[in-house]
């Protein structure tokens, strides 16, 4: 399993708008690729918010990298041109326990 991570650093007065364009508009667009087995969308105290998308090969990530990403990165960021910074990573799991 990966999961792809990425964390926004979003200004004051962007934090609600950021969230209900993540909710509803660009974690469904990314999930309509077929690519990812699911997401999770949370957000820190200090107003940060992360999503993790969960996919179960590396050549997934890939496909949605070439694929996919420009495009949704590009209405990303047509929403959101300033006051939004982005860092993405890639996690690989190495083992996992049940709840």
């Amino acid at each position: 399993m990966f999961t792809y991570e990425v964390t926004a650093t979003v200004r004051d007065d962007l934090r609600s708008r950021y969230e209900v364009f993540m909710r509803e508009r660009h974690i469904p667009d990314v999930l309509l690729t077929g690519l990812f087995a699911g997401a999770h969308f949370l957000r820190a105290d200090d107003g940060r918010f992360r999503t993790r998308y969960e996919l179960a090969d590396r050549p997934s990530l890939e496909r949605y990298l070439t694929t996919h990403a420009s495009r949704l990165r590009a209405d990303l960021a047509a929403h959101f041109p300033d006051g939004v910074e982005l860092t993405r990573d890639v996690w690989s799991e190495l083992r996992s326990w049940p709840h």
